[in-house]
C-alpha cells in the first residue's frame, strides 16, 4: 500500500488532456456531418437524418463530459490525505518517543530520590506514559486510514483516465464514420454504446471508491472510542498533580 504523488500527477494530467481531447472531438462532429451531406446525391431526408444523428452524438458526448466533471471535483483530495498522513507520522513518532522516555526503568530510582514527593511523581508518570502510547496508536491508525484513502483515490483517477482514453478512441472512430454518409449511423451507434458502457464504468468506479472510503470512515470512527478510553479520563489528557 503506497501512494506516489508523481503517479497521481500523471493520472491528473492524463484526465486533463483527455478532457481537452473530448472537447475538441465534440467540436469536430458537426463539421464532419455537414461535410458528409454536402453532396448533390444526398437526398434531404438522408441529410436530416445525419444531422439528427450528429446532434444526438454530441448530446451523449456532453453527458459523458458532465459525468467526468462531476467526479473530478474532489481530485485534489488524495494528495491532501497523503500529506496529512505524513504529518500524523510525526505525531506518532513524538508520542512513541515520549512513551519510551517515561518507561519505568528510566524513572528515578529509590536510592536517588525517595519520600512523599518521589512517590507522588512516580504515581503520576504511568498515566502520562499510557496516554502518550495511546496517542501514538491513534496517530498510526489515522495515518493508515488516510494512506488507504489516498491510494483508493489514486486508483479511481487512474481508472477514470483509462475510460476517457477509450471514449476518445470511440469518438475518433465515430467522426471518421460521419465522414461517410453511408456509415454515419455506425458512428452514432458506436457513441451510443460507448456512452452507456462508460457511464456504467464510471458509476462502478464511484461505487468501489465509496466502499473503500466507507471502510476507512468506520475505522476512523472507532478511534473516537480510543480517545474516550480510561487512558484519557473524560476524553482529556490526564492531568498530573501539581
Amino acid at each position: 500500500m503506497s501512494f506516489s504523488i508523481a503517479e497521481f500527477q500523471a493520472a491528473v494530467d492524463k484526465i486533463n488532456q483527455g478532457m481537452d481531447d473530448i472537447s475538441t472531438k465534440m467540436q469536430e462532429i458537426a463539421p464532419a456531418a455537414n461535410a458528409a451531406i454536402d453532396h448533390w446525391y444526398i437526398p434531404d431526408f438522408i441529410a436530416e437524418g445525419i444531422i439528427w444523428l450528429a446532434e444526438k452524438t454530441i448530446e451523449l458526448a456532453q453527458k459523458i463530459w458532465d459525468k467526468i466533471v462531476e467526479v473530478i471535483k474532489g481530485i485534489a483530495a488524495p494528495v491532501y490525505f497523503f500529506q496529512y498522513s505524513q504529518q500524523l507520522n510525526d505525531v506518532a513518532s513524538s508520542a512513541d518517543s515520549i512513551e519510551a522516555n517515561l518507561a519505568d526503568q528510566l524513572l528515578i530510582q529509590a536510592d536517588e530520590w525517595s519520600g512523599q514527593a518521589a512517590d507522588a511523581y512516580k504515581a503520576e508518570v504511568p498515566p502520562q506514559r499510557n496516554a502518550a502510547g495511546e496517542l501514538g496508536t491513534i496517530a498510526e491508525a489515522m495515518k493508515s486510514s488516510l494512506i488507504w484513502a489516498a491510494v483508493a483515490g489514486l486508483a479511481f483517477y487512474v481508472g477514470l483516465g483509462v475510460i476517457i482514453v477509450k471514449f476518445i478512441a470511440a469518438m475518433v472512430a465515430a467522426i471518421a464514420a460521419f465522414g461517410s454518409a453511408v456509415f454515419s449511423w455506425a458512428g452514432a451507434a458506436l457513441i451510443v454504446e460507448e456512452a452507456g458502457v462508460n457511464i456504467a464504468a464510471i458509476a462502478a468506479l464511484v461505487t468501489t471508491l465509496l466502499a473503500l472510503l466507507g471502510d476507512q470512515v468506520k475505522e476512523m470512527g472507532s478511534l473516537q472510542n480510543a480517545a474516550s478510553s480510561d487512558k484519557f479520563p473524560y476524553g482529556k489528557w490526564p492531568v498530573a498533580a501539581g
